[in-house]
């Protein structure tokens, strides 16, 4: 299970994130931005965290998770679109010379802290 290693690399970043001014943190909700193509089954995640986060400012925290589709662009025609399946070759000229946009991030876009 990958979702542990991510875990803790969205914990690291995140602790690293809070100000240090704030005294006693405690981290209400986090929002992350994750791939279809990033193979990150949630459950599996949300269990990973609740884990980890244990008496930590992130113990307890909701999830939210904003899931990116799959985007290529087309080096031949330059066209972008939308991978609905798992066809890589363009829709517009059927050339399969093409370059991933966007699917694979995992990213933390913010914190919401409790004041």
């Amino acid at each position: 299970m990958h979702e542990m290693g991510i875990a803790q690399q969205l914990v690291q970043i995140a602790l690293a994130a809070i100000p240090d001014d704030i005294e006693n943190p405690k981290v209400e909700k986090l929002n992350l931005r994750i791939g279809k193509l990033a193979s990150v089954v949630e459950h599996s995640l949300t269990f990973c965290l609740e884990i980890i986060t244990k008496d930590t400012p992130l113990e307890n925290a909701r999830l939210s998770i904003d899931v990116v589709p799959v985007r290529v662009h087309c080096k031949t025609c330059d066209n972008e679109w939308e991978v609905k399946d798992s066809v890589f070759k363009c829709p517009f000229c059927e050339d399969g010379d093409v370059e991933m946009l966007t699917g694979r991030e995992i990213e933390i876009t913010s914190l919401e802290i409790a004041e």
